[in-house]
């Protein structure tokens, strides 16, 4: 009975119901495309960083992150990388051998960091071919190198020299070569443009005296969403003495920077939250004090004060799940619009996005408990809007809000 009765009521007066359910609609809508816009923007960039280089995930020895020795490596043949391909959510998985080394042609001298690679594997993981400026990209088993551009700018090298490599080996041994180049990558950030050498991971082994060990295992995910249940299902399926280690552990400072974005974004949403709640309220107000004078002859003629508050609030009820429900109808193709149509930056803010490698847009998120949680958070505020009647009919008299 008081459910019918409440339908009819919100029906009675239809431009103010309308006006109500549109507050909450408008709010959800807002809400949503806020935190939609926040959220895919941080899963882009961690996916581009991803990708770039370090991956989501690494298969390491426990103690090569914090020493980086060749002495805390690992044996190749006791990760199946076809398992763990096929992992869900998996994209690509590379092994690699790395070191850092002294780097010579003529009289110059760099220090860099040499990466032995399997070259369709880190190819199909990070995208190395794409970025490939001059010459050819490396075959599997040949005795050659390709260089960033930064690097072989630096050292005066050209497609057709070739690099004096020389540094430590496994076991405290020295590693020493002559590699022709064969190619040149661009990286658009100066630290890895002006470092990176990649071998193929067996010549990398012959000349580190490695045979059959790596450093690291790259893992590339289809997002940031699947990052624990991929690191459950590898911990599986490796041998329990190497470790998973996340990118926020390879990559603290866009971890952080994340983090601290991710809180002025909270703070400016709570800031619409209490806008949001003040529309409401106001909204509300409307709705009660215009019917002073029907609640004070219903107390009048015998009605308990309590049956009217549950008839409000079945009201509110409606009109709340109407406002959000239509908000989650009517953001949902805006949302699926700008995460297949990014918004592109550009000016100053564009350049700053791609000092990193990143491409400067700001990407969407369809994530669903984004709807769900931002039509909730208005739902609930609107629920919230309910204590003001209860205050409001408790302090009611009837004969002043008949003559009203």
């Amino acid at each position: 009975m008081y459910i019918q009765l409440s339908w009819r009521n919100i029906w009675r007066n239809k431009k103010r119901t309308l006006i109500a359910v549109a507050s909450v609609f408008f709010a959800v809508i807002t809400a949503v495309n806020t935190r939609s816009m926040q959220l895919g923007s941080y899963d882009y960039m961690i996916h581009s960083t991803a990708r770039f280089y370090s991956g989501y995930l690494q298969i390491q020895n426990p103690q090569y992150w914090e020493k980086r020795s060749l002495e805390n490596s690992m044996v190749q043949d006791s990760l199946n990388f076809d398992r763990l391909s096929a992992l869900s959510h998996v994209m690509g998985v590379t092994p690699r051998l790395e070191a850092f080394t002294l780097l010579s042609f003529g009289n110059t001298t760099r220090v860099g960091q040499v990466i032995g690679i399997d070259p369709s594997r880190e190819d199909q993981t990070t995208g190395l071919r794409s970025r490939l400026v001059e010459g050819s990209f490396l075959n599997e088993d040949e005795y050659a190198a390709i260089i960033s551009q930064g690097l072989a700018r630096m050292l005066g090298l050209a497609i057709g020299d070739s690099l004096v490599l020389y540094g430590q080996a496994y076991h405290g041994q020295i590693a020493a070569a002559l590699l022709p180049i064969k190619g040149i990558v661009q990286y658009p950030i100066r630290e890895l443009n002006n470092t990176m050498v990649y071998l193929p991971l067996k010549t990398a082994q012959d000349i580190f005296l490695m045979p059959g060990r790596i450093t690291s295992v790259v893992v590339l995910l289809d997002g940031n969403r699947h990052l624990n249940q991929a690191r459950s299902q590898l911990l599986k399926i490796i041998p329990q003495h190497y470790r998973v280690i996340d990118w926020q552990t390879m990559l603290p400072e866009l971890y952080q920077s994340i983090q601290l974005d991710n809180v002025s974004g909270m703070l400016m949403l709570a800031i619409l939250y209490v806008v949001i709640a003040f529309g409401l309220f106001g909204t509300i107000l409307m709705m009660i004090n215009e019917r002073r004078k029907e609640f004070g002859i219903l107390i009048a003629v015998g009605m308990k004060k309590s049956r009217i508050l549950l008839v409000t609030m079945s009201e509110i009820i409606f009109i709340s799940l109407a406002g959000a429900l239509s908000g989650i109808l009517g953001a949902l193709p805006l949302v699926l619009y700008f995460t297949r149509h990014p918004i592109r930056i550009t000016g100053e803010a564009a350049r700053s996005f791609e000092l990193f490698g990143i491409e400067p847009i700001f990407s969407f998120s369809s994530d669903p408990t984004i709807f769900f949680n931002q039509a909730l958070v208005v739902f609930l505020i609107a629920l919230a809007t309910f204590i003001y009647p209860v205050f409001f009919l408790k302090k009611l008299e009837p004969h002043e809000a008949m003559h009203a």
